[in-house]
């Protein structure tokens, strides 16, 4: 019998759906977790505390599966996975519409001011002229990272008549490649990171790129904090020297309530909730789950697969 061992988090969604003759065990802490995944072939270990995550991998020795609602797992020992051969499917993909929406909604509240609006609304200010005059009709963006979140923003802000080149390996009309783009940053508006977090884009955007950038360019970031050389950010923005950032991302998470991004005018942080806008990320979650389910017990192929040695 299949021995699945699975996070109480998503036990509503899945328990009725589930197809008969197999034992599943549920757990809601670590330490229901770690007496559940020893034995378990299948597991779903998303909990709350990432450190639990890890721990509670380490502990699963006979796992073949591990699934995530997830698409950054940089957190858990990649080492592992490796030696043990696990086949790992992640949440890549689950939240990228929202955060594509996420995104054309920052880059519109910077060219608009809309948060000086909304400032003078709490002050019962009536404002004679528009705190911001940018149109994103005619700007050009340039974007980082062409996964699934990408492939969801570019179409989006193409909608909007903003020129979007996308950097990736692969050369193409309006691409560029990875050894291309920094000698092309000072060309663009919005600069939107949209990356995984490797080794490879850790700090990709450092006080080089940064000093790269117009005077008035935005960068987006809805990757992860550490793509970007974040005191490098705070100097630029003090100083003025990019025109703002919108940072759904930063290092760390939770930001400290006396870090200097708080207090610049031109950061626009939104706290890691573009992926959680929305109501059916657990969904959407559960059904590409029992679909994937479906498939591994027939002996047939799952996805989205992510791979421990690149790290997405």
């Amino acid at each position: 019998m299949t021995i699945l061992a699975l996070s109480g988090l998503i036990r509503p969604l899945l328990e009725p759906r589930l197809p008969e003759g197999l034992d599943v065990r549920w757990f809601m802490t670590k330490e229901e977790a770690l007496k559940a995944v020893p034995e378990a072939e299948i597991g779903w270990f998303d909990m709350y505390e990432q450190d639990a995550m890890a721990e509670t991998l380490r502990a699963a020795t006979n796992l073949k599966w591990l699934n995530s609602i997830y698409a950054g797992l940089d957190f858990l020992p990649m080492d592992v996975l490796i030696e043990r051969g696990i086949t790992v499917t992640n949440g890549a993909g689950i939240n990228a519409l929202t955060i594509a929406e996420y995104v054309v909604m920052g880059m519109l509240n910077i060219a608009k001011g809309y948060r000086d609006v909304v400032r003078a609304q709490e002050r019962r200010e009536w404002l004679l002229d528009s705190p911001g005059k940018r149109e994103l009709a005619g700007s050009k963006a340039l974007l980082l990272g062409y996964g699934a979140i990408g492939k969801l923003i570019k179409p989006r802000l193409e909608g909007f008549d903003v020129d979007v080149t996308v950097v990736r390996r692969t050369p193409a009309e309006g691409v560029l490649t990875p050894d291309q783009w920094r000698d092309k940053l000072g060309e663009f508006d919005w600069v939107i990171l949209a990356v995984p977090a490797t080794p490879e884009t850790d700090g990709m955007i450092g006080a080089a790129e940064l000093a790269a950038m117009k005077l008035d360019a935005v960068l987006v970031n809805i990757a992860r904090g550490a793509v970007i050389d974040q005191p490098a950010l705070v100097d630029a923005l003090t100083a003025k020297t990019i025109g703002g950032a919108f940072l759904d991302v930063t290092t760390p998470e939770p930001l400290p309530a006396d870090h200097p991004l708080w207090a610049l005018d031109n950061a626009h942080i939104t706290m890691h909730l573009s992926g959680r806008a929305q109501d059916k990320m657990f969904q959407r979650s559960a059904d590409r789950f029992l679909d994937n389910l479906d498939k591994y017990l027939k002996g047939e192929p799952i996805g989205p697969i992510f791979d421990p040695a690149l790290g997405y």
